[in-house]
């Protein structure tokens, strides 16, 4: 039989990976807390005449994590320049060596799982679970979309015959230099995805990490390398996103931009890119979302609440597809969240490193105001707080960014926090009469990420499919009513605001959103 593959779900009953991580955690607090990195540019490790600055872990802030350069402008533009010198050399690498350096990066992060989960824990609060999911997911990435390049034959397709003589075929190139801008909340398995799909396809590439997860980044630049990148093909710059915004979107080298973040900072990455290029080019975007789950009169409850608390309180609901709403019918909206407020009242919130941890700390300081200001906001309106609502300190969690579970209830349909993306562990639950008006309730936003039903009548669930209107979609996911997509299984592509292209990372279409077509013909005789 096939192995069953690792996923979020799957990975809680596996006991063997709990000694191999804690080791990992040990060594990394032994070795690696507090060290200084460089910037990776062409075959030179940099520095800044700006100095450093610090990430310290929402684990606990007296830990400082990492030491990385301020980088500027003028880096951005060296690290450019680098990328475009090695474009001709890696471009012209045969696609099937091109796969097997990929594979062979697969094998490498196969290697060191343990240690990348651990520095993910460490960086961004993310449970031991969590971490090593993510690690595997990364690994599965690339194998899908090796497999991919390697059945489109380096996507060169031979086309119709033409007139006598002439003979065609379509190939597909890369287009140049890509930064690739990754967010703290996947820090390693976004990066890795969207690095992925443009190295593979022959493009290079200017890592930049979002400031929260550096040494997760310089990870995955020394798996590239490590696995055969050549130098200049991958590089890495770190420090505020400021410093090279202005660079990347003007600097008439860069062939096009990928980018997972939020929506207010991937719509100025794209005006400005578009403004100051010659020409149109490809701005790729995943820019988070609000994301509803549907609970009718006909749902398994048992279901449908496990899958709302992994959804909405994993990652402490800092994922993009995070289960941010729920409409329930009428009939049983009190029952569920009485049984949702039981759930979360045996959820202890807790040190990410702790085996039995589930939902540990949000990413910074900004986030709890986040959470606090939405608290009030809600209690403002009308809101009442079925669970949570505080943020937690004392103890094990005195130096930490940690708030409660919360739940949400009595604001109206229309009330701004069923529309804005919040980003932290708050649900708001509205009440519905009939399916046609969840769905459009749930249709009500400018995002479209992911949505799911928990329902147990094949007709309602049909008819969610046909009129949902978000790029992934669930049916009674007890793993995650939103959340879990895996690199194969399921795509991750965003509609609406929640995305710039229409095909998903994790699909086989992906790798043609690194390319263009050249259609080439000859004639002979």
């Amino acid at each position: 039989m096939p192995k069953a593959k690792i996923t979020y779900v799957t990975l809680f009953a596996d006991e063997s990976v709990h000694p191999k991580y804690e080791a990992a955690l040990k060594r990394f607090a032994s070795t690696q807390l507090g060290k200084h990195h460089k910037m990776q540019i062409g075959s030179k490790e940099v520095g800044s005449g700006a100095g450093e600055f610090e990430h310290r872990s929402p684990i606990d802030t007296s830990l400082v994590v990492s030491y990385f350069p301020k980088g500027e402008r003028e880096h951005a533009r060296q690290a450019i320049e680098a990328a475009r010198a090695a474009f001709p050399g890696w471009s012209g690498t045969p696609w099937r060596e091109r796969v097997r350096i990929l594979r062979k990066a697969a094998q490498l992060i196969d290697e060191r799982k343990f240690e990348i989960a651990a520095t993910i824990t460490y960086e961004v609060g993310k449970n031991r679970l969590e971490s090593l999911a993510e690690a595997w997911e990364a690994m599965d990435a690339i194998k899908l979309y090796t497999r991919v390049m390697t059945e489109n034959h380096g996507y060169v397709l031979d086309t119709e015959q033409g007139p006598a003589g002439e003979h065609g075929k379509i190939v597909c190139k890369p287009l140049g230099v890509w930064p690739v801008i990754s967010p703290f909340n996947f820090p390693f398995m976004l990066a890795n995805g969207m690095a992925t799909g443009a190295l593979l396809t022959g493009n290079t590439v200017v890592l930049k990490p979002t400031s929260e997860a550096p040494l997760t980044g310089l990870m995955l630049y020394r798996v590239y390398r490590d696995a055969g990148v050549p130098p200049g093909a991958v590089n890495l710059v770190t420090g505020p996103g400021a410093s090279f915004t202005e660079e990347f979107t003007q600097n008439r080298d860069v062939a096009g931009i990928t980018f997972t973040g939020s929506r207010g900072v991937g719509m100025g990455l794209h005006h400005a890119f578009l403004n100051h290029q010659p020409y149109i080019k490809p701005v790729l975007m995943e820019l988070g979302s609000k994301n509803p789950a549907i609970i009718t009169a006909k749902a398994d409850l048992g279901k449908a609440l496990e899958g709302v608390v992994r959804a909405a309180y994993g990652y402490s609901g800092q994922k993009c597809s995070a289960n941010s709403r729920v409409y329930v019918q009428a009939a049983v909206k009190d029952r569920f969240l009485k049984m949702l407020a039981e759930r979360l009242a045996s959820i202890q919130v807790q040190d990410p490193r702790a085996k039995a941890a589930f939902m540990g700390p949000v990413i910074n300081e900004a986030a709890v105001e986040t959470f606090t200001s939405a608290v009030e906001e809600a209690k403002q309106a009308g809101g009442r707080i079925v669970f949570g609502g505080r943020r937690l300190s004392g103890g094990a969690l005195k130096n930490g960014y940690y708030v409660e579970p919360t739940v949400v209830t009595g604001l109206p349909l229309g009330h701004d926090l069923f529309k804005r993306e919040l980003f932290v562990p708050l649900l708001v639950v509205g009440e519905f009469h009939d399916l046609d008006e969840a769905i459009s309730e749930a249709n009500g936003t400018d995002y479209g990420l992911t949505a799911g039903i928990f329902s147990e009548d094949k007709k309602e669930v049909a008819k969610f499919m046909d009129a949902i209107q978000f790029g992934v979609v669930y049916a009674n996911r007890r793993g995650g009513a939103t959340t879990g997509a895996w690199p194969g299984p399921q795509s991750f592509v965003g509609w609406k605001a929640s995305g710039s292209t229409g095909k998903g990372i994790g699909s086989p279409n992906y790798l043609l959103t690194f390319v263009r077509e050249q259609s080439q013909t000859v004639v002979t005789g």
